[in-house]
């Protein structure tokens, strides 16, 4: 067509041709079906090839050069001036990438496809490469297939295969060595026998399961007779590229329906059996079925797992016994209910998925740490029911970590910086570079040692990370890695160092070390996140797989550690363990139960979301695991009781009834209580008693009161109608026996809320935060230890803080609040009930 166009063109007047050319091109345009678009675009291909033609034959000349019926196009056309040399031709540039929603290293597919159909090799490769961690799972249900956002932000990769070799190669530039043996290896050959298994997996995909299953296995089992793996002697992408077209069954479900289209014993199945065991496999396949983060893969038939805790997410890529969480408190203060949910979410997940939590100490600054902080910690996670599997501190891997940091200044990764501090904080708000960014590794490397060296010439120095000044993350504005202080000798290790790493620097090194799967972090981390997963890929470390949570506060509360300090140094409380402090061991001496602080903490587990809680929420949680213990007692106020006589109830003696302990539950037993012709109540119940009126003492039965002016007597009535009765009361016999009992309330230290940042929390403190009463207690309360939780009947719940000894040290009860605003009964304390 473009021939028979260039030859219409240059014919002139040539009538029979320039039809036949004609017909010719209208005849190919016909034969292929082109467009008249297409058409025109081949004549203007044509003429521009003619121009070209017309100008090299005129030379140099004028518009007479050439001959025949070319002689108008030359017309047309100049030649190029001799003197100018002939412009090089315009290279059309690279098309741009295609634009992408997906943010980059987000990886997006949709969750109600079927297994094989995600990205399962592309986050096998991950997982066996170390950088699972870097990329961020997005459920998406309108996406056909999966895709990868580009680290550049330019554009996206499609396509399992093509995602899995991209995941490989970029972690390959970290110098990954199971990149490349993923790939191929070295080996061109083993490279090209892998792809050329690879191409044989995608063309399987026309057919049925049972076809390909069958193919596979017809194909792979002469070569499985005598090796392990498909290619050289490690999984490749071969070997998963295969495992996926026989539907990535990793698990036994899965591993059941090919073994029942297979021959029984052959090769095939040994390798599949051996891939589906494979950890990243496996880490891959949770991967996969969890990106909506409501569903968790279940790989072993039979194998219990506990549902979760209500509030509670699933951890992202964990499987049973392959999961290490940590808890790293600085040794510095008291653990608070803050420190609580930390330490109990990841105890949870550590229990649920059988794997082990770790208690990290971050003794990484010797001017707070003490010993005794480090004792505290320990024996407040008893008091929670936290038993660690392992007992670690980061002052253990001191000089690691100084490795580390030699080796990210020889590789120009850090430097070492004077700038005084708030110099350097208006500097990184400006974004502004150090005027030691720059400096040579050997320079950086004589101030790291005169740093370390412990010398005054070396106190102003500072290592800091050489990451991003202009980014929109301050975290990641060149952070300080490590600074000198001598200040005090470290707890553990003396005067050994002089410099210590930060935090910052210390953590993603240590998590990856010991072998941490899932690091969970409270909402302020944030931002730090990205500043973790820096330096661990700069240093090429294992990635940790890090899960948020919303920090837990509390209404009228503090819970800063020098706040919480102010009220023990100024005498406000008694001590870090006082019932008013939201330490581990003050809500303990309040009452809480193990069990139900486990519950609440996971019911706001999964939440991003910061708020303020109220004490209530709480001890209603409390309550009503300790209602279903609590043994029942009764008490009467000490001074404000009355006596009321029941004329026909037996005189002297020992007199008992046998009643419940817990009368919802028989089987906590049953226990005595005295009974006698006098008894006491509560002065407050008795307001407005009238003659023949009938009354209940609890546990006793009915008394039809027979005088009220003077003093009460009544009749007891053995078969009264319990139920008709309106007062229904507490009482004790008056006996010797009877126990003297001091009863403590306590409330909020902070009058206010919320505390905002400006507010100057010593102006809210509550004056009246505790109170006491003394009241006759039943003789039954003298066999009560420390710790016991009991119930006084309509007077509410109580901790024994400490038992009964005798009339001068008498049995002290901490009242436990219920989350009710009032109580039940007319027993009010002197406090307000919360």
């Amino acid at each position: 067509a473009a021939a028979a166009a260039a030859a219409a063109k240059e014919g002139g007047g040539g009538g029979g041709e320039e039809d036949k050319a004609k017909l010719q091109v209208q005849g190919a345009v016909s034969t292929a079906g082109a467009t008249k678009k297409a058409a025109k675009k081949a004549e203007a291909k044509a003429k521009k090839a003619a121009m070209k033609a017309a100008a090299k034959d005129g030379g140099g000349g004028g518009a007479g050069g050439g001959g025949g019926g070319g002689q108008g196009l030359q017309g047309a056309v100049k030649a190029p001036p001799a003197a100018k040399p002939k412009p090089a031709a315009v290279v059309p540039g690279r098309p741009l990438p295609t634009k992408s929603k997906l943010r980059p290293n987000q990886m997006s597919f949709n969750p109600n496809v079927s297994l094989p159909e995600r990205p399962v090799v592309a986050l096998t490769a991950a997982v066996l490469v170390g950088t699972a961690a870097d990329y961020e799972l997005v459920s998406d249900h309108t996406r056909p297939g999966c895709a990868l956002g580009l680290p550049s932000g330019n554009g996206e990769v499609a396509g399992d295969l093509a995602m899995a070799r991209f995941v490989a190669k970029q972690s390959m530039k970290g110098g990954y060595g199971t990149a490349s043996a993923f790939l191929g290896g070295s080996s061109d050959e083993e490279t090209a026998l892998m792809d050329q298994w690879v191409d044989y997996a995608l063309s399987l995909s026309k057919f049925g399961s049972a076809r390909r299953a069958l193919s596979i296995q017809r194909t792979l089992d002469p070569l499985l007779v005598s090796g392990t793996y498909v290619v050289g002697h490690s999984m490749t992408l071969a070997d998963v590229a295969l495992f996926a077209s026989l539907g990535f069954p990793a698990s036994d479900e899965g591993l059941a329906e090919v073994v029942a289209i297979l021959p029984s014993g052959c090769p095939t199945l040994r390798w599949m059996n051996m891939i589906s065991q494979h950890p990243a496999v496996r880490e891959a396949a949770q991967l996969a079925v969890g990106v909506a983060k409501n569903d968790e893969a279940k790989l072993e038939a039979g194998a219990e797992i506990d549902p979760l805790l209500t509030g509670m997410g699933y951890l992202e890529g964990a499987t049973p016994g392959c999961v290490t969480t940590r808890f790293p408190p600085e040794p510095s203060g008291y653990l608070h209910v803050g420190h609580a949910k930390a330490v109990l979410l990841n105890d949870y997940y550590a229990r649920r998925y059988k794997g082990r939590l770790i208690v990290r100490f971050d003794d990484t600054n010797p001017t707070k740490e003490k010993d005794e902080y480090q004792t505290s910690i320990i024996e407040d996670l008893g008091k929670i029911g936290v038993k660690p599997d392992v007992v670690t501190f980061t002052s253990d891997y001191f000089e690691t970590i100084k490795q580390y940091a030699l080796w990210m200044i020889e590789n120009g990764l850090a430097f070492m910086d004077d700038t005084p501090q708030e110099q350097m904080q208006k500097e990184r708000m400006d974004r502004q570079n150090s005027r030691h960014r720059d400096q040579s590794p050997a320079e950086a490397l004589e101030y790291f040692k005169l740093m370390c060296s412990g010398k005054e010439e070396g106190k102003p120095w500072c290592l800091r990370a050489k990451i991003d000044m202009a980014s929109d993350n301050g975290t990641l504005r060149d952070p300080v890695l490590y600074r000198q202080n001598v200040e005090s000798p470290h707890h553990r290790s003396g005067t050994k160092y002089k410099a210590y790493p930060t935090y910052d620097l210390a953590c993603p090194i240590v998590d990856s070390i010991e072998g941490v799967t899932h690091a969970l972090r409270t909402t302020e981390y944030d931002d730090r996140n990205a500043q973790f997963a820096w330096i661990q890929r700069a240093l090429g470390l294992r990635r940790v797989r890090i899960q948020t949570f919303a920090r837990m506060n509390f209404m009228y509360t503090v819970m800063s550690k020098r706040k919480l300090t102010w009220f023990v140094d100024t005498g406000r409380v008694t001590g870090w363990d006082d019932p008013r402090f939201p330490t581990v061991r003050g809500v303990s001496r309040r009452g809480i139960d193990v069990g139900a602080l486990k519950r609440f903490m996971c019911s706001q587990g999964a939440s991003r979301r910061i708020v303020n809680m109220e004490w209530s929420k709480f001890w209603a949680e409390n309550k009503k695991e300790i209602d279903t213990y609590s043994k029942r007692f009764m008490a009467i106020d000490g001074k404000d009781h009355v006596a009321l006589t029941v004329t026909n109830a037996k005189e002297g003696g020992m007199q008992f009834l046998s009643t419940d302990y817990l009368p919802k539950d028989p089987s906590f037993g049953k226990r005595l209580v005295r009974i006698g012709r006098r008894v006491l109540l509560e002065r407050v119940d008795t307001e407005g008693m009238v003659v023949g009126e009938n009354i209940v003492l609890t546990r006793w039965g009915v008394v039809q009161l027979t005088k009220v002016e003077g003093g009460l007597e009544g009749v007891f009535v053995p078969d009264g109608d319990v139920k008709a009765a309106k007062r229904k009361l507490s009482w004790l016999a008056d006996v010797p026996e009877n126990i003297p009992v001091v009863l403590s309330e306590f409330d909020n230290l902070i009058s206010k809320e919320k505390l905002e940042e400006d507010d100057k929390f010593e102006d809210f403190i509550n004056p009246d935060t505790q109170a006491e009463t003394e009241v006759i207690g039943d003789p039954g309360l003298r066999t009560l230890k420390e710790n016991d939780i009991i119930q006084l009947e309509r007077r509410g719940y109580y901790r024994v803080d400490r038992p009964y000894v005798n009339e001068g040290k008498k049995l002290m009860l901490f009242m436990i609040p219920d989350g009710r605003k009032k109580a039940m009964s007319g027993l009010d304390g002197k406090l307000a009930h919360r």
